[in-house]
């Protein structure tokens, strides 16, 4: 099987691609395995990854190891514009309220992973080896990396269905601060498992050095995401124009990045830290510069997500490497459950919560695998090759299953399409949704005395003439306004005399972002609206649309799902 895929991979070689073509190629294969998947209920993140595997180093082999290697900067801009708006959703209210509930959590659940992983890597390795040393180091190793959760595929999904909840407050906050309980767990068992394989990874200047990188990797990432949070925020306050608030947004990001990666500083917390500190001490404008930097995102991820399925290589598993995986994955997925369980209860979270949760912190990829690089470099040879192997591989199940797992989670939790705007609305919405269907119809006989009571004792501002069925004209209040300035004629006119023909009409069918533009296109303050069709003779009247009818549609819906929200805990 692999010598039919370096063929094909050698004929496809043969083809002058450009990078041009060849990102292009990424892209458009992504976003359509994206869509496929997406069409039958799978969250579109799963697609990405398994392109990517198919054209990577487990499949075609199109995307070469080189070329991975030559669109790092991709993967650098994804996980920094991740970080940033993962920031953008910790507010400090909810971190104060829910601030107990995170700490125990995020504790237990690292915690758990760490112990089960350990014991069960231990155990196995010892079993199957007889060498007390290496099934110790390896159990602690791999069992600190475990703890780490990716944020990428997991909040991907979360911003895919529009959550909010508890729940989605919970995954937010745990899958931002995971990672630094991860590096702190790396840290001491990298010490250890050092001195126990007979290198100098247990010295004590050693083992302070990595405790002063590891202060500086985390405190610097903290520090500079707050400058540079403060120096963007001090730009964009007068700005108006979205371009430019766009520009100087991915500009101060990549910034961000590119400076994380040259004082080597964790880059995914800085990003983290710039987007809390924008979110909450300049609200007004984050709101502005969040929802553009999303509208930038969804490319950067594509490629992100097909990378990271490119890298993967499934045909480097033996069977001792697979049996050490299947305990990893087991242990981490259990420990997992356990520690998030064990938080929940501990903190008293909402039931959603401790019921749910487990399955959202499943998905792990790039701290874990980079912890798993850094261990090959630490423990050169087979040892450091097998922690590498395995992560590896382990990846690759985890990223699959991950997405899936909280899409499953935040639906039966009732926080999918809770997370909406205004202009989501629209979207949804048609102009069956925004219409007034009961207003009373006036018949084209009605005297004006009985057209101002209708007027009195209803609140809307006008109303249909219909005759047989068939929507004949309008009568706005201007309409009788006018009426009222003919005072001696008044008492003889019929609804028939002084309604007006509509400028302009619209489908039942019709989204409501048209109907609203036909609003404000034809210059109107009400739009009749038909069962079928566009006029009387094509189908019969339902409805009237007008800019205050839109306006409390929106307003309402938007409570509803505050009030949803809210009520889940």
């Amino acid at each position: 099987m692999t010598e039919i895929l370096n063929e094909i991979a050698g004929r496809a070689s043969l083809f002058n691609i450009n990078i041009i073509l060849f990102l292009g190629i990424i892209l458009f294969g992504g976003a359509l395995g994206g869509r496929l998947f997406q069409k039958i209920k799978v969250p579109q993140v799963v697609g990405y990854i398994i392109i990517g595997v198919i054209l990577g180093q487990s499949g075609l082999k199109f995307i070469g190891l080189n070329m991975i290697k030559s669109l790092e900067p991709v993967s650098t801009i994804a996980l920094s514009l991740i970080g940033f708006s993962i920031g953008g959703e910790l507010k400090i209210a909810e971190l104060k309220k829910r601030g107990r509930q995170f700490v125990s959590i995020l504790f237990f659940e690292a915690i758990s992973a760490f112990i089960v992983v350990t014991a069960l890597v231990f155990g196995l390795v010892y079993l199957l080896t007889g060498n007390l040393m290496m099934a110790v180091s390896l159990g602690l190793v791999l069992g600190s990396i475990s703890s780490a959760t990716a944020p990428a595929a997991t909040t991907d999904v979360l911003w895919e269905n529009r959550t909010k909840g508890p729940l989605t407050s919970t995954v937010l906050g745990i899958v931002a601060m995971d990672d630094a309980v991860a590096l702190l767990l790396f840290a001491f068992s990298v010490s250890i498992a050092g001195s126990l394989m007979g290198g100098a990874g247990g010295d004590v200047p050693a083992l302070s050095a990595r405790l002063l990188g590891l202060l500086w990797e985390i405190g610097g990432a903290i520090a500079v995401g707050a400058l540079l949070a403060f120096i963007l925020s001090r730009l964009i306050k007068s700005f108006l124009n979205e371009d430019r608030i766009l520009a100087f947004s991915i500009g101060a990001i990549m910034l961000l990045a590119g400076l994380a990666t040259a004082i080597e500083i964790d880059m995914i917390l800085a990003a983290m830290s710039m987007g809390f500190f924008i979110s909450n001490f300049a609200p007004r404008k984050s709101r502005d510069t969040f929802a553009l930097v999303q509208k930038f995102s969804p490319p950067i991820y594509v490629l992100f997500f097909v990378l990271v399925g490119a890298k993967l290589d499934i045909w480097k598993i033996t069977g001792f490497v697979a049996a050490i995986a299947g305990v990893f994955l087991f242990g981490r997925t259990f420990g997992k459950l356990l520690g998030a369980r064990a938080g929940a209860a501990v903190s008293k979270a909402p039931k959603t919560v401790y019921k749910y949760l487990p399955y959202c912190l499943l998905s792990q990829a790039g701290v874990a695998i980079g912890l798993s690089i850094v261990a090959g470099q630490v423990f050169p040879g087979e040892f450091g090759n097998l922690i590498v192997t395995v992560v590896t591989a382990t990846t690759f199940v985890v990223q699959i299953a991950g997405p899936v797992s909280v899409k499953f989670a935040v639906d039966k939790a009732g926080e999918i399409g809770l997370n909406i705007t205004d202009e989501d609305l629209v979207k949804q919405s048609t102009a069956a949704d925004i219409m007034y269907a009961d207003i009373p119809q006036i018949p084209v006989n009605t005297p004006v005395s009985r057209i101002l009571e209708i007027f009195s004792e209803h609140d809307s501002l006008c109303y249909p003439v219909i005759d047989d069925g068939h929507l004949e004209g309008i009568i706005s209040i201007d309409d009788l306004k006018d009426t009222f300035m003919a005072a001696e004629l008044s008492d003889f006119l019929l609804a028939h005399d002084i309604m007006r023909t509509p400028a302009a009409t619209c489908s039942i069918s019709e989204s409501a972002d048209e109907a609203r533009n036909i609003l404000r296109r034809k210059g109107v303050e009400y739009l009749p609206v038909f069962s079928e069709g566009k006029g009387k003779e094509e189908g019969e009247f339902a409805g009237i649309i007008d800019e205050r009818g839109i306006q409390l549609f929106f307003s309402r819906k938007m409570a509803e799902l505050n009030k949803k929200a809210a009520d889940l805990g």
